[in-house]
């Protein structure tokens, strides 16, 4: 452990891949405020929000935004898993070690997350699922893709017949995952709760959704696109872009045909469990693959079209944005902060997350230009390193 640790060179940047994280962490604020200042989990949101300008904004979400964000973060994660790999190896580092490391910071980080700040975390999962990489990580890139497309695929499908199987035996009002009295509850410990109760609710929503009953469609909803995001790595698909414009682009215009006939489903038929399931499992990571490769497509001799780059300067503190959304959020909506909670509609729940994101943008530009890493990134890259790694920019 002797080896200098130092830090990634601009040149060295995959800048699309900074930039597809920093729209990644937008469109995962986008869904995650919708729990940050209601009982999301537990209401009907067409009825919730009844005003026009609610549904509309509800609808652009769950359309174009919902569980299409966080597959292409799951992507990524798995692809910078990769980078990470290559990067320990080439140095004479021990990958298996390190990455144990990371991961358990990662996890550590995950559970005061969960349980101390929002229920909604999503870093426990990357973290366990994380290990599970490593048992793969040794597969060749073509192999590890495929794996991953059809370990996604196969069992999402079963799923998706099972509730369809579901929605055609079982009465409809059996079937509802609304549930009045949780929302309200939700309402009364986050509006006037104190800490304790807070956090007592906190653990509550969290194990709603993070159980032994939902672990099954977790697993398969997550971790084959870190072996997707891996894949893509082992192939080199971002490093030169422009040699893969013309695949590139052929796949995006499918995948967002696809994605977004998936996700209009619900819209055009009746709605039920096992449309909403397809709409999102299946609809969800194509948008995420057409976004991603839309990025893709227009980076140009190594360098992102202007507008994008603000996104980058997001994406390079992936970590700390993401966890800075989280606390700035319940800050504003819990009642040991401001008090928000369920005064909130989506309509501007989605305009406050343009104004806080628009701030992230220029705290982040002004961070990159200082240092070479977040203030979480450093800390989880020391740890991960057993080194402490250079931080300030000169000059």
């Amino acid at each position: 452990m002797d080896r200098q640790v130092s830090p990634v060179l601009e040149k060295d940047r995959i800048i699309s891949l900074d930039i597809m994280r920093g729209f990644a962490i937008l469109g995962i604020f986008l869904v995650n405020m919708l729990s940050f200042h209601s009982p999301y989990l537990y209401i009907d949101p067409l009825e919730w929000w009844d005003s026009p300008a609610d549904k509309a904004a509800y609808a652009f979400i769950d359309i174009f935004v919902q569980a299409s964000f966080y597959p292409l973060f799951s992507m990524l994660f798995g692809y910078g898993l990769v980078i990470l790999r290559e990067s320990a190896l080439a140095k004479g580092l021990g990958f298996g070690g390190m990455a144990a490391r990371r991961f358990s910071l990662l996890l550590l980080i995950g559970i005061i997350h969960a349980f101390l700040i929002w229920h909604g975390d999503i870093l426990i999962n990357y973290a366990i699922f994380g290990f599970m990489f490593l048992l793969f990580v040794k597969m060749s890139g073509r192999n590890m893709l495929l794996t991953g497309i059809l370990l996604y695929i196969i069992p999402n499908l079963i799923f998706a017949l099972l509730l369809f199987a579901t929605v055609l035996f079982v009465p409809a009002d059996e079937l509802s995952i609304y549930d009045p009295a949780a929302a309200l509850a939700s309402l009364q410990a986050y509006q006037n709760g104190s800490f304790t109760e807070v956090t007592a609710q906190r653990a509550e929503d969290w194990s709603g959704v993070n159980n032994l009953a939902s672990l099954p469609i977790m697993i398969a909803s997550i971790f084959p696109l870190f072996l997707i995001g891996g894949g893509a790595a082992k192939l080199k698909w971002l490093e030169e872009p422009e040699k893969n414009r013309a695949f590139f682009t052929k796949i995006m215009l499918v995948s967002l045909a696809a994605g977004v006939l998936f996700k209009l489903l619900p819209y055009l038929l009746e709605s039920n469990l096992g449309l909403d399931y397809v709409q999102d499992i299946f609809g969800g990571p194509l948008l995420a693959i057409a976004y991603g490769l839309g990025i893709a497509v227009m980076i140009k001799n190594g360098q992102g079209p202007g507008f994008l780059l603000p996104l980058s300067y997001v994406g390079k503190l992936s970590l700390s944005n993401y966890l800075f959304q989280s606390i700035i959020s319940t800050f504003i909506f819990y009642s040991y902060g401001l008090g928000f909670y369920g005064k909130v509609s989506a309509f501007w729940g989605t305009l406050l997350v343009i104004f806080i994101f628009a701030f992230q943008v220029i705290i982040s530009r002004f961070w990159t230009a200082r240092y070479y890493y977040g203030p979480v990134e450093w800390l989880w890259r020391s740890f991960t390193y057993f080194k402490i790694p250079n931080w300030k920019r000169k000059g």
